[in-house]
Parts: C-alpha cells; sequence; structure tokens
C-alpha cells in the first residue's frame, strides 16, 4: 500500500511540475509576444489603430540554429473574430516583408521624397482590413531570417522551406496562442505556387497526426503562381506572341526547337538561342508588367535575383538573364528603409548583427537544391480534402502569364461548375472568372502585373475579401 501511494504521489508531483513548466512555458512566450510589439516604428502615419508586432521565432529541429523572422498585423476591426492569414512571396528567395508588406498589401507601403525620405503611407487597401495579416521571411538567408551554419545556405529547396515554414508556425502559435482556433488560410504569389500547396500539404499531414500540431487550415489562394513547368512554359511563349511581343517567326522556332515536356526537357543549342532572343524582345519593358513605364533612376540597376525558370532552361545560364519584374525604384526604397538602424530597432530585426546588408530578394542562398516539376497533383489532393482553393492572375503579367495559369488548370481535368464570365467592381469589369467542382476557382484580374495588389489594390481587396467569405465574386454591376 506504500508503495502505491508513493507512485501517486510521485504522479501528483509529475502532473503538478508539467503543470508549472507549461504555464511557465506560456508566460515566457506572453512577455516575448509582448516584447515583440512594435510601438515606435520611423514614419509610421497617423490614424493606425491596430497592433502589429515584428521578431523571430527560432525553429526547434535538433541540431540546427535557425531562426525566421515575422511581421504581424492585426486586423483594422475585430481582430479576435477575423480570420488568420500567412502571406508568402516567392522567388523563391525574395522577402514577404520587403514585396507583400511593404509594397503590396500590407498596412504601411514604403515610400520616398525630397522632404520625408524614406517614410510609410497608409495603404487605404491592405488585408488585414479583413483579416490577420502575418508576413514570414523564409527560408533562411532570406531578408532578416538567419541561420548560425553557413552551410545551411547550400541545402536550401521546396521541402527545406515547407518543412522551416510549419516550424516557424508551430512556434509562432505558442507565443500567440489565442490565434490558433482561427480560421487559417494561406496566400502568396509567384513562386509561392510551390511554398503554398507545400505548406499546406504539410499542415494537413501533421493535422492528421494529432500530437498538438493542429492548425485550423481552411484553404489557400495563390497568384501568377508557377505551378507546372510545361504548360508555364508553354503560357510564357503563347502569351508573348498574343501580346505582339514576338514574332511569328520566334513563337514557331521556339515550339519547333524546344522539347516543353517535363519528362524530356533537352535544350539544344538553337533552343537556346531562340530564348536568348526571346529575353531580348522583353528587355526595353517589364516583363512583369508590360503596360507600365520602367524605373529610370539615374544610379539604380535591378538586383540579379535567384529567380527559378522553367526546367527548359536549366543548366544553360539563361536563369539569371531574365528580367527580374519588380519595380526597381520602389525596391530602392524598400531596401533603404529596412536597412536604416532606426527601423531595425523598431522591428526587433538584424539582432545578430548580420555580416551583409538587407536585400529585397536574397543575395546569399547559394542555389536551389530541390523545385518540384509540378504542384498539380498536391493542389489536386487538397481539393479532394475539402479546401478552398482559388487561383488568381493579373492579365498584364508575361512571366507568369494568365495563359501559363489557364493551361495549367486544364492539365487537372476538373469538371467546370460556373463557366468563364466576367466579375465586377466597383461597376467596372475587374476581371474574369471560372468556377470548378470541388472547390477551386480561377480568376484574372483586369490590367494587373505580377504583383496583383501593387496595380490593382482596390479590385484585389475585393477578390480576397469574396475568397475568405466562400462568396461568388459579383456577377453585374450592381
Amino acid at each position: 500500500m506504500g508503495s502505491a501511494w508513493m507512485h501517486v504521489l510521485f504522479l501528483l508531483l509529475a502532473a503538478i511540475s508539467a503543470a508549472a513548466e507549461a504555464a511557465a512555458a506560456s508566460g515566457g512566450e506572453a512577455l516575448r509576444r509582448e516584447a515583440d510589439r512594435v510601438r515606435g516604428l520611423p514614419g509610421q502615419p497617423a490614424g493606425a489603430r491596430f497592433r502589429h508586432y515584428a521578431g523571430y521565432v527560432e525553429l526547434q529541429h535538433p541540431d540546427e540554429h535557425k531562426a525566421l523572422f515575422y511581421w504581424f498585423f492585426e486586423a483594422q476591426a475585430d481582430a479576435p473574430r477575423k480570420p488568420l492569414v500567412l502571406w508568402l512571396n516567392g522567388g523563391p528567395g525574395c522577402s514577404s516583408v520587403a514585396f507583400g508588406a511593404a509594397q503590396e498589401l500590407g498596412p504601411f507601403l514604403v515610400r520616398k521624397d525630397l522632404h520625408n525620405g524614406t517614410h510609410l503611407v497608409l495603404n487605404r487597401f491592405s488585408w488585414n482590413r479583413v483579416a490577420n495579416l502575418l508576413f514570414l521571411e523564409a527560408p533562411v538567408g532570406v531578408g532578416f531570417s538567419y541561420t548560425n551554419r553557413s552551410e545551411d545556405l547550400s541545402r536550401l529547396g521546396d521541402h527545406v522551406t515547407a518543412g522551416d515554414s510549419h516550424s516557424f508556425l508551430m512556434g509562432w502559435f505558442q507565443r500567440f496562442p489565442s490565434f490558433r482556433s482561427h480560421d487559417f488560410y494561406i496566400a502568396g504569389e509567384s513562386y509561392a505556387g510551390h511554398y503554398v500547396p507545400q505548406l499546406a500539404e504539410v499542415i494537413y499531414e501533421r493535422n492528421k497526426g494529432g500530437h498538438g500540431s493542429f492548425i485550423n487550415l481552411k484553404g489557400f489562394m495563390i497568384g501568377n503562381a508557377v505551378i507546372n513547368d510545361p504548360t508555364d512554359t508553354q503560357g510564357l511563349i503563347d502569351y508573348a506572341w498574343s501580346h505582339a511581343i514576338i514574332s511569328d517567326q520566334l513563337h514557331d522556332g521556339i515550339f519547333k526547337e524546344c522539347d516543353f515536356s517535363s519528362s524530356n526537357m533537352t535544350v539544344t543549342l538553337l533552343c537556346s538561342s531562340l530564348f536568348r532572343d526571346f529575353l531580348v524582345a522583353y528587355s526595353d519593358i517589364d516583363i512583369y508588367s508590360i503596360y507600365t513605364p520602367v524605373c529610370d533612376l539615374p544610379d539604380w540597376s535591378a538586383a540579379q535575383r535567384l529567380t527559378i525558370t522553367p526546367r527548359l532552361l536549366a543548366g544553360h545560364d539563361l536563369r539569371q538573364e531574365l528580367p527580374s519584374g519588380y519595380d526597381p525604384c520602389t525596391e530602392e526604397y524598400v531596401e533603404e528603409y529596412f536597412n536604416r538602424k532606426d527601423v531595425q530597432i523598431a522591428l526587433h530585426a538584424n539582432l545578430t548583427g548580420l555580416p551583409y546588408r538587407y536585400t529585397t530578394c536574397s543575395r546569399v542562398i547559394k542555389g536551389w537544391k530541390e523545385s518540384a516539376d509540378t504542384i498539380l497533383p498536391i493542389i489536386r489532393k487538397l481539393l479532394d480534402a475539402g479546401l478552398r482553393i482559388w487561383i488568381y492572375s493579373g492579365d498584364t503579367d508575361g512571366r507568369v502569364p494568365v495563359t501559363s495559369t489557364r493551361y495549367s488548370v486544364k492539365e487537372m481535368k476538373l469538371r467546370v461548375k460556373e463557366e468563364w464570365r466576367a466579375w465586377f467592381h466597383k461597376q467596372q469589369v475587374a476581371g474574369w472568372v471560372e468556377i470548378y467542382e470541388g472547390g477551386l476557382t480561377l480568376a484574372t484580374v483586369r490590367g494587373a502585373g505580377h504583383q496583383v495588389p501593387v496595380f490593382a489594390p482596390d479590385q484585389s481587396l475585393s477578390l480576397f475579401t469574396h475568397f475568405l467569405a466562400t462568396d461568388a465574386l459579383p456577377s453585374t454591376r450592381r
């Protein structure tokens, strides 16, 4: 009997100790959350009546020393009842803070003028009007995110990024436990056509496993997204021809000499030469926004980027010749702003003194070791699992154009539920939309380039709002 009571006493003491440890950990995370609160951001405009936080989450992997940087904005109203949305930019290697938060859909956009220098303006069409917004710089080597082991920068790829992003979320929800029960969505653009579905798949599989890792994932939305190499490449060429950028001869020559099939993407010398001619055709315009002016600042040239291109070009030194795509004038302002020491202190960033400047797209990542040929099977799997998935396309983007997206979606052979039609915003056609059985919606945004919220902020907010509300896009002028 004495032994039994001793055993009960031991279990009781263990339970008390575990509860105390959990409470201490919870209290520690609450302190860290409060320490992450941004209170005096330089250049922040008046009128922002929402809280925002920034800082690092260290990843809990054995023998790894990684820390990912985030910037989180609570919704402008009724934050406890609004969904939580994670935004990811692509590249791979480009920053969601520098692009998504500071140039596209965040509440503060970076600007520069003669009187104020680099500063922030309120974005009237910020997506935190309807959701809590979380921006993540991933993988390590992007923006302020870092690793203490330089060899990590040469081991990056799709799989590592998805796993690290999931580990980040586990740590972030410990720091912000009140958001764990919120409806959770992921959104992103460009190479986030890989990041977003791959992370969603990891969440879906881990949710099935339990063990305290459940995330209330409801769906995702991707824009001008890289999702299927063969059709992405075919659509790239067809778009340039259909918009009078390349000649009949160049278009026909590429289709004759280049193999677009994912199983046998061989590149002949003639094919390589034709693709160089293709790039030359875009050399004086912005491939990511074909109808807008290019930057004319005298001392600025766009940085080289680690940009995944169709596998057709791999190994032929053509990747870095692709036009950069983002507005280099705005990029200069963003880089200048985030390299300011007072800004970094306010955002609790660069605490370790990184040995390189902050850049919009990473210059320290040493290659991309693993990139899937296609993401379509993952999209199909998650549709079958009941997730809501919207794919949208700014129709003046030549880099991941609407033709590529339509060809890729067609490859999935989904049944059409509602045929192609116009959708409206403020009594004007905002784009076109088609709805498929099983939960997939394909929408275009008229007159928008690769970064849709930059070129069509009002329409993109409407698109996002309808996505969250599970509402069909308006079919009349109203």
